[in-house]
């Protein structure tokens, strides 16, 4: 066997040298006459064999993409159901896999590959490397998604086959016991799927750190290294401590399952040894998704106020308070387990302290905006929307960060409100910001502006109608994960009434995620193209920055290739379409 892999190591190394299908991004690693120009292969197996980081930006946008919609029919179809008090729609059993699927789904297929896709596309643009550090592992790390998203997916697309696979049913958390007494092998294929998709995490994230590292140009140093790769680099920083410890807990609840163990059972570790295994991951997790977003908002929103970002060093600052300062909250999802209350009390200190950088960066965005000249272009709407959004998202976790009041509404419908604003209210929103704000410089075209602002709006809108309704559950003790409810609990037709107007946001926010395909798929096909590297007049402030120079250097390269510039009639329509 190892005399095979030699063999098949030697012949991967043998048929051609994969990076020099990776242009250069601009940067000054290498003068011109010592690259080879080589051009790629075209259809299937360009994007089979690319290691150029662009390519494998927009795949990793193409996967999350995908998994979003995914994510999105589970929760349709749960909302659904929650219309009317009875389970009616969907049986118990299917709700809770659509469940499970749906969190794991947006946390991980969604959430972290989209994040990867501005990554990887944008970092060596901005610090002037010519591509990643490893450009291999690079494109390793995309191809370990989707068999691990179809192990993930496994058991609700066996179930219909009748061959004893069904779709898991224990909630993203995987607690102990259930998640060990359950005999459905659809277990073990999500936990195997989770397990590929946090190796291809930890591999992007030293991949992301060698790069800042080493990578940078001679004019990128870390006094003016950009704030939104000081957000990856953190990010990074984090996935690197975080994932290798979820990757043990899962290989100890696989030999759980399988071979007899007894990490999480009562006689030996306890199923509290999970939680505390499973937090140390999951609560870093939340600032891992939502660094980049950060960053997203702190880059793009003084573009369009006109002026520079308020209090730079301050919002790096706290970047990294935020990613030392996560691994220190975990236990607060764990003060109704009956831990220690010392410990509790510590752990209530820091989560209420955490939200001190955060405020930081809510200020300073603020802060940005006030006298600034402001664009309310779509971009500029979904920054704004954040900022709301966000602040929601933050009090009501300052409430759960609180005992006495955490005892009172966890695991209630108060707790999914929370996660959900910053989830989907915060970080759903900064990446819209960023599709829209680099639309112009990865297709060359411009997004249709009317639909783009109709997209914001329903997005806002079916947010807040889906999720406020939730905080008044929370309040009224609608427990989370019920496929069914209790009508006669609290004022007659409260729970109904609300799960009702909770489902009919839902809706609104698919019909803007329809909108926001169909703009995204035909602008890029037949948009109207771009006319110049400036398409935000950005030098008209000072603030244009490294990736739109790289635009203009790919513009004159593909002039002096043949190509021809867009001089038509539609020029003079600059100023209008950038002012959205």
């Amino acid at each position: 066997m190892g005399v095979f892999l030699l063999l098949v190591v030697r012949w991967l190394v043998s048929i051609e040298n994969w990076r020099s299908y990776s242009l250069s991004a601009g940067g000054s690693k290498a003068s011109h006459h010592e690259q080879e120009h080589v051009e790629k292969p075209s259809g299937l197996i360009r994007w089979i064999t690319t290691v150029d980081h662009k390519d494998i930006g927009l795949m990793y946008g193409v996967f999350a993409v995908l998994s979003f919609a995914w994510g999105g029919i589970a929760v349709v179809l749960m909302r659904t159901e929650l219309t009317t008090p009875p389970v009616d729609l969907l049986s118990e059993t299917f709700y809770n896999a659509l469940m499970t699927t749906h969190g794991i789904t947006m946390l991980f297929l969604f959430g972290t590959p989209i994040l990867a896709a501005f990554s990887n596309y944008l970092i060596p643009l901005l610090i002037g490397a010519d591509d990643m550090a490893f450009p291999r592992i690079n494109a390793i790390a995309f191809w370990l998604l989707p068999p691990g998203a179809l192990l993930i997916w496994g058991g609700l697309i066996l179930e219909p086959f009748q061959v004893g696979v069904e779709g898991a049913q224990t909630a993203w958390t995987l607690y102990a016991p259930l998640s060990v007494q359950q005999t459905n092998p659809g277990v073990d294929l999500m936990i195997l799927g989770l397990h590929l998709t946090g190796v291809s995490a930890t591999m992007g994230a030293i991949n992301f750190i060698a790069t800042i590292f080493t990578e940078r140009g001679e004019d990128v140093t870390w006094a003016n290294l950009d704030i939104f790769s000081w957000t990856v680099l953190v990010q990074s920083g984090q996935i690197l401590f975080a994932f290798p410890l979820l990757g043990s807990a899962l290989v100890m609840l696989l030999l759980d399952r399988n071979f007899g163990t007894t990490f999480f059972a009562v006689e030996g570790g306890g199923p509290i040894l999970w939680q505390h295994l499973f937090w140390f991951f999951g609560h870093p997790e939340v600032y891992i998704l939502v660094l980049p977003p950060m960053g997203l908002i702190s880059y793009i929103l003084p573009r369009f106020a006109s002026r520079r970002l308020f209090g730079f060093k301050f919002v790096v600052y706290s970047t990294l308070a935020l990613g030392v300062l996560s691994f220190g909250v975990w236990a607060h999802h764990m003060f109704a387990t009956g831990i220690d209350p010392r410990l509790r009390a510590s752990f209530m200190a820091v989560s209420i302290a955490i939200a001190i950088p955060s405020a930081v960066k809510t200020f300073n965005w603020i802060a940005t905006m006030w006298g600034g000249k402001i664009r309310l272009v779509t971009p500029m709407l979904f920054c704004i929307g954040f900022i709301a959004n966000f602040i929601i998202g933050g009090v009501t976790g300052v409430f759960e960060a609180a005992i006495p009041v955490d005892l009172v509404l966890h695991d209630t419908y108060h707790v999914i409100a929370h996660f959900h604003y910053v989830i989907m209210g915060g970080i759903a929103f900064a990446i819209f910001a960023g599709i829209y704000y680099w639309f112009p410089l990865v297709t060359g075209r411009w997004y249709q502006r009317t639909l783009g602002k109709w997209h914001f709006w329903l997005t806002m809108i079916g947010t807040n109608i889906t999720f406020f309704p939730m905080v008044l559950l929370g309040y009224g003790g609608m427990p989370r994960r019920y496929a069914g409810y209790d009508i006669t609990v609290g004022p007659v037709g409260y729970f109904a009434d609300l799960h009702q107007l909770a489902t009919l946001g839902v809706y609104i926010l698919a019909i803007g995620q329809l909108i926001f395909v169909w703009n995204l798929v035909t602008s890029w096909l037949e948009g109207r193209q771009i006319e110049d590297s400036d398409p935000w007049n950005l030098d008209e402030h000072g603030l244009r920055t490294n990736e739109w120079g790289w635009l203009e250097q790919h513009r004159e390269t593909a002039l002096v290739d043949g190509g021809s510039e867009n001089t038509d009639s539609e020029s003079s329509e600059k100023t209008s379409t950038t002012d959205d």
